[in-house]
């Protein structure tokens, strides 16, 4: 049959690659998926979950249709849009006439689009007036950016295009395990690979080098390879003078990190210390990069400007071809936390709490400065408010699954329970959209235009490739609505280029300025990079070459010092559980659970643990295993292989189970949660009825 669509160049739904895509619809609505060779992340390359992201769009678990319940106890049912949209309004006013205006909160998602997230955080802080705004990215990047900001004056995941990396010749990754998020990102480690992670993974697989600390301990392990560093001469003196600030007080805070104690408290020997050091040391060219598991702790901003410090020694930051960077987890991770759906932040990376920032925006949104709200809180501790006696009463969840996603996540789905009004807008029943009150159908990613902004701080346009099913509206017009009921008619367009300009006005001076960045020059080629602060600037895809965006151009050392898990390991709870993705699946699971063969490539949770600590339990690969922690329980098959150390077992978080485990402690800088350490128990876990024939066959046998 002969196509009627011969294909829309757009952007993978999924990582913060961004991959480029080509998107093609037949007459009969078949999709097809071809990957593009002119988008450097990729280069023509997609990984499992981009070559089957059409079943997205055409799945049978697709929403349609508003859905309400009568009553709280009542099952959801189709209603009208006008129905869904008055009875949101109504909710809204009244726990806010009630409460006052916090007492209505947003949660977004690293997934929205620039425009969404631009538009989210102007419809919270202008038409609800509430302060009570926070999204997911709190719990992906959060630490790696307040570890940026303070000693580089910006956080950019990569302060470089991801084709420099390919020409390094040594790669420190500390806690990304890239084979399985973003696997096309492998064909840019082309030197020698240094991996820290407490497992064996597909990454630590290709490498140079593994080293394997006790989780929670990588910040105890930067430490000492950074003593190592300096007392054996690698320290880069020439460019410490003249580019940084701060070394003499961060070296005094190393000096009594020797590689021994370091071992002491990691487990990883001194003598692969010195040669992770060397490897870097000895490169023309080198790079540390930190990901999720160096950076989801209670100390993560701490252990992130640990590996700053090592890379500013080293002399790395703003060389050409060598540098820090961080991996960007969601599709719109970057851009998501720069346009003002974070609770402390307004467009451009402003602070809320600056006066000539909130008289810049406030300008740009036609309303007075001081009508602007403060910070609101964080993303852990805004749901655990939820329903409490000065916390909100109503949320408003666009692109997020807080129920499977958060830690504690039993604890916070009591939260959303608590509250009066629920609305998630979302194209599938999640675990979250399955408790609301109302649930809105949203078009998808190649259904809509917008801009993305990917790990290296491109802006990306994301084209619409094929129409959306009857039924939908964008999350763009789902605002609209809700602002024009809440007498808001002016000033919340559902057209994504209009809203786009106005996000260039508003962020125009700011870290984060788009001012000059248009679709047109967008689709002119592969992105820019920002800051782009005019219209005939090129972008920046080198932000540190000459000098660093602090008040006096340098990058700054901060003294780190290492601290214990905020739970550690002890005779009821003896063993680490550390969590982390696979490569079928993505973020809690929501989208890539429901497409049919990335379900049979990984078809549900698991317990990984080491051959050792399976014999002491009596445990077997698929045997049935309990994991407790102090938080809740779970079950699941184990896993049983030496990948991991004897005293750690690793769950994916793709479903509802691990996130009932992990612990809710917040960094203090990022208030990142510490997703990657928890103390647990494990067992066998055995079945009632067994369980009862063993206690009367001991009975017997005594």
């Amino acid at each position: 049959m002969a196509p009627v669509h011969q294909g829309e160049a757009t952007h993978c739904p999924y990582c913060a690659l961004q991959c480029g895509m080509y998107v093609s619809e037949d007459a009969g609505g078949a999709i097809t998926i071809t990957p593009r060779h002119d988008v450097p992340a990729n280069d023509g390359a997609l990984c499992q979950k981009g070559w089957t992201a059409a079943a997205l769009l055409t799945g049978g678990a697709r929403l349609t249709t508003p859905l309400a319940r009568a009553s709280r106890a009542g099952p959801l049912v189709p209603v009208s849009w006008d129905d869904a949209l008055d009875r949101v309004a109504a909710g809204l006013r009244a726990v806010q006439d009630e409460h006052g205006p916090d007492a209505a909160a947003v949660f977004g998602g690293g997934g929205l689009t620039n425009e969404k997230a631009y538009l989210l955080g102007k419809f919270a802080r202008v038409a609800l007036r509430t302060g009570q705004i926070d999204y997911n990215g709190r719990f992906c990047m959060s630490s790696a950016a307040a570890a940026a900001n303070r000693a580089f004056g910006m956080d950019r995941g990569l302060p470089f295009p991801i084709t420099d990396i390919a020409g390094a010749d040594t790669v420190m990754m500390a806690g990304g395990n890239v084979a399985e998020t973003m696997p096309p990102f492998l064909r840019h480690l082309r030197g020698a690979l240094v991996v820290i992670d407490p497992r064996r993974t597909r990454t630590a697989g290709r490498a140079t080098l593994h080293l394997q600390p006790a989780p929670g301990t990588d910040l105890a392990l930067a430490l000492g390879m950074l003593h190592i560093a300096v007392t054996e001469g690698y320290a880069d003196q020439d460019y410490i003078a003249a580019r940084t600030s701060g070394f003499a007080e961060a070296r005094a805070s190393v000096a009594t990190w020797w590689p021994e104690r370091a071992e002491r408290v990691t487990g990883v020997p001194v003598a692969r210390m010195r040669e992770a050091v060397h490897l870097l040391g000895d490169a023309g060219k080198a790079m540390i990069i930190t990901g999720r598991g160096a950076e989801q702790h209670a100390k993560g901003a701490d252990t992130v400007t640990a590996y700053i410090n090592l890379a500013l020694a080293l002399g790395l930051p703003g060389r050409p071809g060598s540098g820090y960077g961080c991996l960007t987890g969601q599709g719109n991770g970057q851009g998501g936390r720069e346009h003002g759906q974070k609770a402390d932040q307004l467009p451009g990376y402003r602070r809320i709490d600056d006066p000539a920032a909130r008289a810049h925006v406030a300008a740009v949104w036609g309303v007075d400065p001081a009508d602007l709200p403060g910070p609101g809180r964080s993303a852990y501790e805004l749901l655990d408010a939820l329903g409490t006696e000065g916390g909100p009463k109503a949320l408003l969840v666009f692109g997020s699954n807080p129920a499977v996603s958060a830690p504690r996540a039993g604890h916070v789905a009591g939260r959303l329970a608590a509250l009066d009004l629920l609305v998630v807008c979302d194209f599938v029943l999640s675990e979250t959209a399955a408790m609301a009150d109302v649930v809105l159908p949203t078009t998808q990613w190649a259904e809509e235009h917008g801009t993305m902004t990917n790990l290296e701080g491109r802006v990306l346009l994301r084209r619409q490739a094929v129409a959306p099913p009857s039924g939908v509206r964008s999350d763009l017009a789902v605002i609209n609505g809700l602002a024009a009921r809440l007498g808001h008619a002016d000033g919340f367009s559902a057209d994504p280029g209009t809203v786009f300009d106005e996000l260039r006005r508003a962020s125009a001076g700011g870290v984060a300025d788009y001012s000059g960045i248009t679709y047109e020059r967008i689709a002119a080629g592969p992105g820019l990079f920002w800051p782009v602060p005019a219209e005939d600037h090129p972008g920046t895809p080198r932000p540190f070459l000459d000098r660093f965006p602090t008040p006096d151009g340098r990058a700054r050392f901060v003294p780190v010092d290492h601290r214990p898990p905020a739970e550690d390991v002890d005779e009821d709870y003896p063993y680490y559980l550390t969590t982390g993705r696979v490569l079928a699946h993505y973020q809690s699971g929501a989208q890539t659970r429901r497409i049919a063969a990335l379900n049979e490539a990984s078809p549900g949770p698991y317990v990984e643990l080491h051959p050792d600590l399976a014999e002491r339990l009596e445990v077997v690969s698929g045997d049935l295993v309990r994991v407790s922690s102090r938080r809740g329980t779970t079950e699941a098959p184990a896993r049983v292989g030496p990948a991991i150390r004897r005293d750690t077992v690793f769950m994916p978080f793709h479903w509802a189970g691990a996130n009932l485990l992990t612990n809710p402690a917040l960094d203090p800088l990022s208030r990142m949660p510490e997703f990657k350490v928890c103390a647990v128990r494990v067992e066998r876990a055995v079945p009632d009825a067994a369980r009862a024939a063993d206690a009367r066959a001991d009975r017997g046998r005594a």
